[in-house]
């Protein structure tokens, strides 16, 4: 359970030695065999990614929450967790990459070992167990003897190819003390469809999905010790502190502030840059501001705010979005209405601002293009100075075009697919006043396309880019804000009340 100031909530985190090991099959079959049992399980993904979390919703019933150690800070990956998982008998974390790889020149900022150590929640390591027998023990072994702090509970091994192979496995593992609590056969894969983005949404595919989802809850309920797993995860002590509460962050307008980096092995060489005072204490996770600290800390606000209606853009060609940003627009006073721009030809009725997020919308270019009549009331809500925060994928549909078909027109830009993929964090300072943000605000965000925008930064840039390379990129004209550039409000609720506040004025 999550009470005011401590969160007792069963978890645990799935992670592996490398991509590919199968942690999403691992992860996503545990949480729907677990909610199949009538528990009540929450979601959460390591890192950025937006669909991964989607298949862990459908086989929850509870929305998919990531937890980004670079972008909202490490000082929030417990509060966020807390909050997304009140109400709950058990949580699943699945993890990123390897366990611990973390942000490039980061040290283990931002990997799963990292967000393990935050959450104090035992690793539960999946192997690829396909051509080795023996040798997977010094494996598990280096990965449970690395860093202390990391406690690996348990090993699940994946594409096991017989009886033999198993009884081979895990008699070499009997010698390295870390319990085998699951062994998955090699078999015909599910079917789970990828692209040039990696898996294609369940948005996309929701009937093929669930059955997918049931497939993999079927295969773990086979291959795993369902109750060594939860009481593994009953192992997890308590967490001390607030969870993360969108009203309050909206009032604080900022995050609390930054703990410095631990100095361990694998650690970055000097001080995280959007580190601040503070500290996480070593075996007692990490040290986090009671609900009470907090709100008398903020600056309360001064009355009601007027009602505004925020529309924001969903279904199959605009499928990611963090779901805090939804909590905080409603936090800050915001009556939050979807739309799926592939079937309603109109915007929400009374639209004050509009958030269009990622998605895929060059596979829907034909289609988005065909519903000219809500391309034209974009292109009039746009022209009338109202809010619009669009980003990569709304990006793309603000555009002139996208691949030669005509998009929405706000923006004097073309877009196109391209063979070279950019991807990965980014470092970036607001270049202009906006909706989101002051000129000079520092941020923190994340790239995650293939396609190109020409020119790539308009009159007034949206961002400046610090790292990799120094760069602008980006629109900021009137009310919109356009970027390729993700970002977590969790990081910056201010954001969210800054464009509410504009809605209002709008």
């Amino acid at each position: 359970m999550v009470s005011g100031s401590s969160c007792r909530v069963p978890r645990l985190v799935v992670a592996a030695p490398s991509s590919g090991s199968g942690k999403t099959t691992v992860a996503t079959g545990l949480m729907a065999a677990f909610a199949e049992r009538g528990l009540a399980v929450s979601p959460h993904k390591v890192g950025p990614d937006y669909i991964d979390p989607g298949y862990h919703a459908l086989a929850t019933g509870r929305p998919g929450r990531n937890l980004d150690a670079y972008m909202c800070g490490p000082e929030l990956i417990a509060p966020l967790f807390a909050h997304g998982a009140r109400g709950c008998d058990l949580a699943v974390v699945e993890g990123v990459m390897g366990l611990y790889d973390g942000a490039s020149g980061y040290g283990e900022l931002a990997s799963t070992a990292q967000v393990a150590k935050l959450l104090r929640a035992p690793v539960v390591l999946v192997v690829d167990a396909s051509s080795q027998s023996r040798s997977v023990a010094a494996l598990v072994h280096g990965f449970a003897s690395w860093d202390p702090e990391v406690r690996i509970g348990g090993v699940i091994l994946n594409k096991v190819g017989s009886e033999r192979h198993e009884s081979l496995l895990r008699e070499a593992l009997d010698e390295s003390g870390v319990p085998v609590l699951g062994a998955l056969r090699r078999v015909r894969q599910v079917r789970t469809p990828s692209r040039h983005l990696g898996l294609v949404p369940v948005a996309e595919r929701r009937g093929e999905a669930v059955e997918s989802v049931r497939a993999l809850a079927e295969q773990v309920r086979q291959g795993c010790d369902l109750e060594g797993l939860l009481g593994l995860a009953r192992s997890a002590p308590t967490l001390a502190g607030a969870g993360w509460d969108p009203a309050e962050a909206v009032a604080c307008g900022a995050p609390v502030p930054k703990p410095a980096p631990s100095r361990d092995r694998g650690s970055a060489p000097g001080p995280d840059p959007r580190a601040g005072d503070g500290s996480s204490t070593a075996g007692r996770g990490p040290v986090v501001p009671t609900r009470s600290a907090l709100r008398n800390a903020c600056p309360q606000p001064a009355g009601p705010q007027p009602a505004v209606r925020v529309a924001v853009a969903g279904g199959a060609a605009f499928s990611f979005s963090y779901v805090e940003h939804s909590e905080l627009l409603a936090a800050a006073g915001a009556e939050v209405v979807d739309f799926d721009p592939l079937r309603d030809e109109q915007l929400p009725e009374g639209t004050d601002g509009l958030v269009i997020g990622g998605g895929f919308p060059e596979v829907y270019a034909p289609e988005l293009s065909a519903n000219e009549a809500l391309r034209k009331a974009v292109a009039e809500l746009a022209d009338s100075g109202a809010p619009i925060a669009a980003e990569c994928a709304g990006l793309l549909y603000l555009a002139r075009s996208l691949d030669g078909k005509p998009m929405c027109g706000v923006l004097d830009a073309d877009a196109r697919m391209s063979e070279r993929l950019t991807l990965g964090y980014r470092e970036a300072v607001a270049v202009s006043d906006s909706v989101l943000a002051a000129a000079g605000t520092r941020v923190r965000g994340h790239e995650f396309h293939r396609t190109v925008v020409e020119p790539g930064a308009g009159a007034a840039p949206a961002w400046g880019l610090r790292a990799p390379e120094r760069r602008v990129e980006g629109f900021v004209q009137q009310g919109v804000h356009a970027s390729y550039l993700h970002t977590h409000w969790a990081a910056e609720p201010g954001v969210a009340r800054r464009f509410v506040e504009r809605c209002a004025r709008s």
